[in-house]
């Protein structure tokens, strides 16, 4: 039966529609809903009102319904219409009561149609909106209805989808659509007073063509009042505000927030419960990269008789090595530190931070607390490495990307646990520096946001080095007996056990995101499902005033990311009240420091099809190269993703020595619309990794020659020989 009537209600609705685009083409009505005839049938229609009122009331009653029913352009024209014809008082009875009608069959329609269908094929991706519209449905509706960012009629489709309930949609659909009927049935009685040319100047009529231009505005802001007073009751303001600007977290986003805020003269304070420069200075790229280096000169020399060199002892000192990384570390802190920031004006507090308001923080100084109010707050607290739920972990102990610097030998056997960028580049770091190393993914491949040559790459560069790479392999357990420490893996899902002694157990399965322990919870500031912060397109969270930056914002991990919504976040914190500013996050590199290097902007070739891209690809390996042959550095690659038959750039990876310096180029040309020709056109140094770049481009355009006008110059040059 609910199949038959839904059919039944297909033929009803088709039944509808044509009749309706029938009488829309026969009674011309497309030429009929616009001002013009409005003003030009004036007085007809003044004196149907007059000779027939109820019947003119009950009959434009219907054509309004019809039209936003089934969205039939000139709903406007009709609202200035009911001005004109029966005033401003019946008019925008009449006009409020027809469209939330019109829209609510509309939205019936939708509803019985469409939803079920939707949400049983994109009920997963819609899961996220579906959530947002059961808490807050009824203020995002009247959001879009106070201001227009979408048509009605989509509106009306939109919202049948979605859960909110038909009751809750008619109700306020008209009290938010009240406030532009009202302008528009305003201005249709203005019109109707035009009676000659020194009308159109009159102060009524200006007075409503100006409230049509300003009514968007002002529903905006009022839109934004209310959000903010529904979100923030049960708080008490403070009248006065002691700080700008609080920042919790001294990391990269943290940093350069504080430092903005400090240029721009707003008093902030920047609160870290740790070292200041966060993961990345103490326990991230600075020392993963600075141990990286000795492990490629170790390697390097090892390969000495390639470049015409006697061997050389390739030992290394582990403890130099280590220590090393300290003064690189300490050389670099100065750059973060507690000194530099004061100096710049930020009140830097070191002390736990938790957020008991919209405004207020408490921070905990070794049992003291002192509290703090600031009109924004920033959270800028970082990541930490996630740990599995393994049998045994504990008590064969383990080390993390954040822990392994506390090594003080170099471990005979290292297992490495995961694949990732991290895991890739300290199992081929302690490989090269002389470590038994066994890395274990439970995915088919390495680097899995990489395309599978890229993956495959990497892992055979590792298994070079030496890194035992056992791929679709799941950790079952950990054990220990004695001073023998095992962990124990089982390819596939009915592959055989195979168990692996290890001296040190390095957990590099990726980070999640510090939000606990910071008052988020009682705010109740929801988390994304990857257990990031929730917020919109200007990193504000659901309370209006706080702002979220760097690895707890997502969805990239980075500190070049977390620097640049820095950015973004301070101004919208600091001068949100005149102009707030989207982030813009349509060009994101980043590079896996591995040997060889894997650095990538846009779009990878999975991406592509993943999304129904078109795309076309470049490809140019380094053994082209004059300089990558003369450097011996010759197994790399590049490739680029193109519109097809234009030369804007999609996508761009590298492999390859020096990728993450040649990338920069590609950042540079997707950010400013700079395609290949550009690029060709650029001057490159020679000999260079860069000038690949170039060829590159070459390459592109000589896939792309214009063979008709190659044609007619050979025979302008034949003719020219004869």
């Amino acid at each position: 039966m609910g199949r038959r009537r839904q059919v039944l209600v297909w033929l009803v609705l088709a039944a509808v529609v044509v009749a309706a685009v029938v009488g829309y083409v026969h009674y011309d009505l497309g030429s009929k809903l616009n001002l013009a005839f409005l003003k030009q049938s004036r007085d007809d229609l003044l004196a149907l009102r007059q000779a027939h009122p109820l019947a003119t009331l009950g009959a434009f009653f219907v054509l309004y319904v019809l039209v936003t029913g089934l969205s039939i352009p000139g709903a406007a024209v009709l609202s200035l219409a009911a001005g004109t014809i029966f005033g401003f008082a019946t008019g925008l009875v009449a006009v409020s009561f027809a469209a939330s009608i019109g829209a609510t069959l509309a939205f019936l329609v939708s509803r019985y149609l469409l939803r079920n269908a939707i949400q049983s094929r994109y009920g997963k991706r819609l899961a996220a909106i579906n959530a947002g519209m059961a808490r807050d449905g009824a203020f995002y509706l009247l959001s879009l209805r106070l201001i227009p960012v979408f048509p009605f009629f989509v509106v009306n489709l939109l919202m049948g989808i979605t859960p909110i309930p038909a009751r809750r949609f008619y109700w306020v659909s008209q009290l938010g659509m009240l406030p532009a009927t009202a302008i528009y049935v305003n201005a249709g009685t203005q019109l109707a007073a035009i009676g000659r040319l020194s009308d159109v100047l009159s102060p009524p009529l200006l007075g409503s063509l100006v409230l049509l231009g300003v009514f968007p505005l002002l529903a905006r802001w009022v839109v934004q009042r209310w959000q903010s007073h529904r979100l923030l009751r049960g708080w008490t303001r403070p009248a006065r505000f002691d700080r700008n600007l609080i920042v919790i977290g001294a990391g990269s986003g943290g940093l350069v927030s504080a430092y903005i805020a400090a240029a721009v003269a707003a008093e902030v304070t920047l609160v870290e419960a740790h070292a200041m420069g966060g993961d990345c200075l103490n326990t991230g790229c600075v020392p993963s990269k600075t141990l990286i280096r000795t492990a490629r000169l170790a390697a390097d020399r090892r390969q000495g008789r390639r470049y015409g060199l006697d061997d050389a002892d390739a030992s290394v000192d582990f403890a130099a090595a280590m220590a090393r990384v300290r003064d690189t570390i300490a050389a670099i802190a100065p750059h973060d530190s507690v000194e530099r920031y004061r100096a710049l004006g930020v009140d830097v507090v070191q002390g736990y931070a938790r957020i008991v308001s919209p405004w207020e923080v408490e921070i905990d100084r070794g049992g003291v607390t002192r509290s703090l109010t600031a009109r924004s707050l920033i959270v800028a607290t970082g990541s930490r490495p996630a740990v599995p739920d393994l049998p045994g972990l504990d008590e064969v102990g383990y080390v993390t990307s954040e822990t392994v610097w506390a090594l003080t030998e170099l471990p005979r056997r290292l297992v490495v646990l995961g694949g990732g960028p991290i895991g890739c580049e300290l199992a081929q770091c302690f490989a090269q520096l002389g470590s038994q190393v066994t890395q274990v993914e439970q995915g088919d491949a390495l680097l899995s946001r990489e395309d599978s040559e890229v993956s495959a790459a990497v892992a055979t560069a590792l298994r070079a080095d030496g890194v035992a790479v056992l791929l679709g392999h799941r950790a079952l357990r950990c054990v220990r007996s004695g001073e023998d420490r095992r962990i124990v893996v089982r390819a596939g899902d009915d592959g055989p056990e195979q168990s692996i002694p290890f001296d040190v157990l390095l957990v590099a399965i990726g980070r999640e995101p510090r939000t606990a322990g910071f008052g988020l919870e009682a705010l109740g500031i929801p988390l994304s499902p990857d257990r990031t912060i929730e917020h919109d397109a200007f990193l504000q969270t659901r309370l209006p005033g706080i702002y979220v930056v760097g690895d707890v914002a997502g969805p990239w991990q980075f500190t070049h990311t977390a620097s640049h919504q820095a950015w973004y976040a301070t101004v919208n914190a600091l001068f949100g009240a005149f102009r707030r500013f989207a982030v813009d996050d349509t060009v994101i590199p980043w590079a896996t420091f591995t040997q060889p290097e894997v650095a990538r902007v846009g779009l990878s070739e999975a991406e592509a099809r993943e999304r129904d891209v078109a795309y076309e690809v470049t490809r140019f390996a380094f053994d082209d190269s004059d300089r990558a042959i003369a450097d011996g550095t010759t197994g790399g690659s590049i490739k680029v993703l193109t519109v097809p038959g234009k030369d804007r750039i999609l996508g761009v990876v590298i492999v390859g020595e020096h990728a993450s310096e040649m990338l920069a180029e590609y950042v540079l040309a997707m950010k400013h619309g700079l395609g290949l020709n550009k690029i060709l056109g650029t001057i490159h140094v020679y000999p260079t990794f860069s000038e690949i770049n170039k060829s590159v481009a070459g390459a592109w355009r000589n896939a792309h020659r214009p063979e008709r006008l190659l044609a007619i110059a050979a025979a302008y040059h034949r003719w020219r020989r004869s």
